[in-house]
Formats: C-alpha cells, sequence, structure tokens
C-alpha cells in the first residue's frame, strides 16, 4: 500500500519535516559518494544487533561510538526505492502530526521514535551482525503518532503494482491499522525463520516505531496543547 495524500490541510508550514528530507537526500549524496567503502560506513554507522548484545563485541567500542548509530542510521538508506518510499510516507503524515506537536516537540518526538524502534530491532535480532539503516523507525512513529492523532481523517491510497490506480480512499485508522497488521504478521514470521533471510527489512523496528508513537500521543496532553494555539477553530478529526 502507498499513501498519496491525506485529506487535513497543516495550520503551520512543516519546517521540520523539511528539514528531516533535506538532511536524508544529503546523507544519502554522502553515501552515493563512498563507492566500495560504503559497507565499511554502514558498519560504524548503522545499527548492528551484535555491537550491542555480544560482550566481546561491545568491548571493541566507546559508549559514543555506540550511541551514535542511534542517531546516524535513521538518515541512511539501501537504495532509491527505500529512500523515496521512506520521504514520500512521511511528507504525507509528517505535516500533521508535527502541526499537532509544534516543531521543538515534533523533532525530539521523531529521533525518540527512531531510537526506540533501533532497541526493540536489537532485541529482536539479537545475534545480527547486519547494520541496519533507514528512516522506517522513526518514520512509523510518525504513523502510530497520527494513527492516535487523526483516526478519522481520510487517506487516498493505491496498491503497488498498480502505480495508475484504482486509487482507494479509506479512512486514516484503517490504512495504518492495516499497515501495523502486516508488519506484525511478517515480524513475527521473522522470529520463527533465520533473522539473515527476512529480506533486509526490519519488521520490529516497524512495530516498536509506530507502538512507541500511538502510546506516547495517546499520554502527553497533545490536544490541550492544540487547543491552545488553535482554541477558535474546528477541529473534526
Amino acid at each position: 500500500m502507498l499513501p498519496l495524500r491525506d485529506d487535513i490541510p497543516s495550520r503551520r508550514y512543516p519546517v521540520v519535516t523539511w528539514l528531516i528530507i533535506l538532511v536524508n537526500l544529503v546523507a544519502f549524496g554522502w553515501e552515493l559518494s563512498l563507492g566500495p567503502a560504503l559497507g565499511d560506513a554502514l558498519l560504524i554507522y548503522g545499527i548492528v544487533p551484535v555491537r550491542y548484545t555480544v560482550p566481546e563485541v561491545a568491548r571493541l567500542f566507546s559508549w559514543p561510538e555506540q550511541l551514535f548509530p542511534f542517531l546516524s542510521s535513521m538518515f541512511l538508506h539501501g537504495g532509491w526505492t527505500h529512500l523515496l518510499g521512506n520521504l514520500w510516507t512521511l511528507w504525507v503524515f509528517g505535516d500533521n502530526v508535527e502541526d499537532r506537536l509544534g516543531h521543538g516537540r515534533y523533532l525530539v518526538f521523531y529521533l525518540a521514535g527512531g531510537a526506540a524502534a533501533a532497541l526493540l530491532h536489537i532485541h529482536t535480532n539479537a545475534t545480527s551482525a547486519v547494520p541496519t539503516i533507514g528512516a522506517s523507525g522513526a518514520i512509523a512513529a510518525v504513523m502510530g503518532a497520527y494513527f492516535r492523532l487523526y483516526p478519522h481523517a481520510r487517506v487516498e491510497m493505491l496498491i503497488p503494482p498498480f502505480f495508475l490506480g484504482p486509487y482507494f480512499v479509506v479512512p486514516a485508522v484503517v490504512f495504518l491499522g492495516w499497515w501495523f497488521i502486516l508488519q506484525f504478521f511478517n515480524g513475527t514470521l521473522s522470529l520463527l525463520s533465520d533473522p539473515e533471510a527476512a529480506g533486509g527489512i526490519a519488521w520490529w523496528a516497524h512495530i516498536g516505531g509506530f507502538v512507541f508513537g500511538a502510546l506516547l500521543c495517546s499520554i502527553v496532553k497533545v490536544k490541550k496543547f492544540y487547543r491552545r494555539h488553535y482554541e477558535d477553530e474546528d477541529m473534526p478529526w
């Protein structure tokens, strides 16, 4: 499923969402410039579970070297399809979540969501030596927040490979709920099989990010914050 657009306009310009998109593009340009050295760079800047779960490996790295991949990994991607798919999804859902949370809180939320996703990936793939990269976990947190904050929004989508249609319009709660079910189903299958044969997709990072976003936006007082800024405006969603 590929989301095309939603029906909720942003009240404020999504500065942080655009900044995140720009940083991802610059980072991908840097990846392309590395050539054959890219593999070594991903081992340094990606999330490699055994660096955290195997004491003999962990002691080879200082604590800043262990912490930095939680940030750097979410701005690296494995190819154009990976990059553009992530950034488009972020654009569809991120502007509204940023609008609701505010620019500063949204940036902290995005980075924390990516870190939470990485932690669950490490926990569920403890023996893996494969570096994990991508903004998918952080974007899943944004999707979880959207699921909680805008369940009745309408999302226009298409189903690949039928890129010329037909197009479908469904409530956000249906689109995002079904997306989460697919992640959970595939994530469960990955636990029952060889982790290295999971197709290179960090299913549990997606699950962890989504749950983090949905739960956090259920706890913090985002509605009160939003009404303080738009108290005279209608909010049907």
